[in-house]
C-alpha cells in the first residue's frame, strides 16, 4: 500500500481522491487551504488520513506544507490537484506551488499533476508573468499548459521518478459546473491509478493522459528550452532550485 499526498482535497476531485485511495487501503495525508475548511476532511481523519494546512497561494505557507508533509515521513506520490479558474491567484495556486511542493518535498517515486485540455490555448510564455498574484498575467490556460509542461520537466530531469500530467475532463465538481458533461469518476481514476498501480503503463513517465489514455499535448510541454525557461523562472521567483 502507498502512502500519498493530495493537494486541495477538501473537495472536488482531490477529495474524491482520497476517498477512493483510502478505501483501497492507501495512506492519504490531506490537504485543506485553512484550518476552518478542515472540517470537511474530518470523516477522512476519522478514516486515518493525516493532514497539512497551508495556503498555496501565499508562498510562506506552501513551504509550510511541504516541511509538514515532510515531519509526516515519506510518501509514495504526491498528487498535485489544487487549483483556482481564474482571478490573480491562478498562477501562484497551479504552477508555482506544485514547482514548490516538488522542490522541497522529499523522495516521492510518483508525481501526478493535474493540468486541463484547456492549456491546448495556453501560452508558452513565461517572461512578464507575475507569478506573485499581485497582478494577474496568465489565464487559467496558460497555468495548465505551465503545469503539463512542468509534469514533462520532471521526467527529463529526474529519470528515477514517474512524473506524468492528467487531464481530468469537465466534470462536475464546484469548479467545473453541475452541468459538466464528463463522468466525475473517470475523473480522478486516472491520477489515482498513476498514482498506485503496478500495471507498466502507470508505471511510465512524461505522460499527458485522459481517462487512461495517453493524448498529445500542447507542443511546447515537449519543447526542452521552454521546460528549461520555465523551470528557471520559477526558480528565481521562489529562491529554489530543483534538487
Amino acid at each position: 500500500m502507498a502512502r500519498i499526498f493530495i493537494t486541495g482535497s477538501a473537495g472536488g476531485l482531490g477529495r474524491a481522491a482520497a476517498e477512493t485511495l483510502l478505501g483501497d487501503g492507501h495512506e492519504i495525508i490531506v490537504h485543506a487551504r485553512s484550518s476552518e475548511r478542515l472540517a470537511a476532511v474530518t470523516d477522512l481523519v476519522g478514516r486515518g488520513g493525516s493532514t497539512v494546512v497551508g495556503d498555496l497561494a501565499d508562498l510562506d505557507e506552501t513551504r509550510a506544507v511541504a516541511e509538514q508533509v515532510n515531519q509526516l515521513g515519506p510518501v509514495d506520490a504526491v498528487i498535485h490537484n489544487a487549483g483556482v479558474y481564474n482571478g490573480p491567484h491562478v498562477l501562484p495556486v497551479n504552477i508555482v506551488a506544485p514547482y514548490l511542493l516538488t522542490a522541497l518535498i522529499h523522495g516521492p517515486q510518483r508525481l501526478v499533476y493535474l493540468s486541463s485540455g484547456m492549456h491546448h490555448g495556453g501560452r508558452a510564455e513565461v517572461a512578464g508573468q507575475d507569478w506573485t498574484g499581485q497582478r494577474q498575467t496568465g489565464s487559467y490556460s496558460d497555468s495548465k499548459l505551465f503545469v503539463a509542461t512542468l509534469a514533462v520537466a520532471i521526467a527529463r530531469k529526474w529519470p528515477g521518478v514517474y512524473s506524468n500530467a492528467v487531464d481530468p475532463g469537465w466534470v462536475p465538481t464546484r469548479m467545473g459546473g453541475p452541468g459538466a458533461p464528463d463522468d466525475l469518476r473517470l475523473g480522478h481514476l486516472t491520477q489515482e491509478w498513476l498514482a498506485t498501480s503496478d500495471e507498466p503503463a502507470a508505471r511510465s513517465s512524461g505522460g499527458y493522459w485522459f481517462h487512461q489514455r495517453l493524448r498529445n499535448p500542447h507542443p511546447a510541454v515537449h519543447d526542452t528550452q521552454f521546460q528549461d525557461d520555465l523551470l528557471d523562472a520559477l526558480a528565481r521567483f521562489t529562491g529554489v532550485p530543483l534538487p
